[in-house]
């Protein structure tokens, strides 16, 4: 152990590499300005020619922020003709990718102030509240076009909710409804193809948002999966006078826990849960008959009654292959995502109007989708193909 060892100090060696990095993008822009002054004026610097167009008059400095590191450009002063460089916009302070790393980092989550410190840290210049909003507004467009971007092909299985959020409209506090909708496509994929605000989840809101997917191609529907929204429901029935619906199984038992005793609510879910457990939708309502026999020996009339009113509502699924019963008897595909929605929006806290909530719903809906979704299969669409074919023979 006599030789010397040798030690690298790996945090001055990243930020000696960093600088090369820095420099030479300064120095290969520079050279880039200089390149094109030289073409404006049709002269070298100090060149006398008669084919110049124009003469230099110094230069002036200007800061780009870029993923390398803030660099100085020495823009070209030109007299005789005008100086319009087509390396940097007019007025650009920040490298294009740096931009799209910072909509991302919003659209991804990370709250303004979070933005603010990561920026100052990554690229040495703080980006401010009223920057990042103006960088918003440029994604707003691409998210506008996602979402009333045209559907194609069937959509057998559509799921529906809505989520209130927060704005502040002339120093009150109000709730806004934003319309969610994802559905299986025929292929067996989730897609995530409805976004709308509504000002309270009426009929009206419901109709209006079931007719504007329609207008965008909304086809073969079968099965809409939702909570039990009266709006909601009439909605369907004029816009999709075919399809079934399903009231999701979690919200009916929450419904049912509303008028049972804490010390209760565990024995009542199994017996609700058993209901829902059953081969087939004779046997569920077999199960159900005694579960609301039961309900009312255990003295609980209301619960017993909510069951018998609404129970019925609950097993629509039943009609459906009962490879996909777990998948479309309750909500909470669309659930996890207002979850993801509410995490996102709660750092926002309330917004400014409705047009904010909805385009930042939408750019977390399509984030979610994109990444967490993936290609994964969501469901295997032959079970239901196989019943239509015995349906037709039979």
């Amino acid at each position: 152990m006599s030789k010397n060892i040798v030690q690298f100090n790996e945090e001055i060696i990243k930020g000696q590499i960093k600088e090369l990095v820095r420099g030479s993008v300064e120095e290969t822009l520079n050279e880039l300005l200089e390149a094109e002054a030289e073409k404006l004026t049709q002269a070298a610097r100090y060149e006398r020619s008669e084919a110049r167009q124009g003469y230099r008059s110094g230069h002036y400095d200007r800061k780009l922020t870029t993923t390398s590191g803030d660099v100085t450009l020495h823009m070209p002063r030109l007299k005789g003709v005008a100086f319009e460089t087509a390396i940097i916009e007019r007025y650009r302070r920040r490298e294009s990718s740096v931009e799209e790393a910072l909509i991302e980092m919003y659209l991804a989550g990370v709250s303004v102030r979070r933005v603010e410190d990561i920026t100052e840290v990554l690229w040495g210049s703080k980006v401010s509240a009223s920057t990042i909003s103006e960088l918003n507004k440029k994604a707003y467009v691409n998210i506008e076009a996602w979402r009333n971007r045209p559907l194609t092909g069937k959509y057998p299985y559509v799921y529906v909710d809505g989520i209130y959020l927060k704005r502040n409209w002339g120093g009150e506090y109000e709730n806004v409804a934003v319309l969610v909708a994802i559905a299986v496509n025929e292929d067996g994929y989730r897609e995530v193809f409805g976004a709308a605000e509504g000002m309270k989840e009426d009929k009206a809101s419901w109709v209006n948002f079931f007719q504007w997917l329609k207008g965008r191609g909304l086809d073969g529907v079968k099965l809409i999966v939702g909570d039990k929204c009266l709006g909601m429901l009439e909605a369907v029935g004029e816009v999709f006078p075919d399809a079934k619906y399903q009231r999701c199984t979690v919200h009916f038992y929450r419904n049912v826990f509303s008028v049972v005793p804490r010390s209760k609510v565990k024995l009542v879910a199994k017996m609700l849960k058993a209901i829902h457990a059953q081969e087939s939708k004779k046997a569920s309502r077999e199960k159900a008959a005694a579960v609301i026999a039961e309900l009312k020996a255990m003295k609980l009339p209301e619960a017993a009654k909510k069951v018998a009113d609404s129970i019925e509502e609950t097993l629509t699924y039943c009609d459906f292959p009962s490879e996909h019963w777990v998948k479309i008897r309750t909500n909470n595909v669309i659930e996890r995502l207002n979850r993801e929605i509410r995490r996102r929006t709660r750092v926002v806290g309330a917004f400014p109007d409705g047009n904010s909530a909805l385009m930042l719903v939408c750019a977390r809906l399509r984030h979610v989708a994109g990444t967490q979704w993936g290609s994964k299969k969501y469901m295997n669409m032959k079970h239901l193909e196989a019943m239509e074919q015995e349906t037709l023979v039979g």
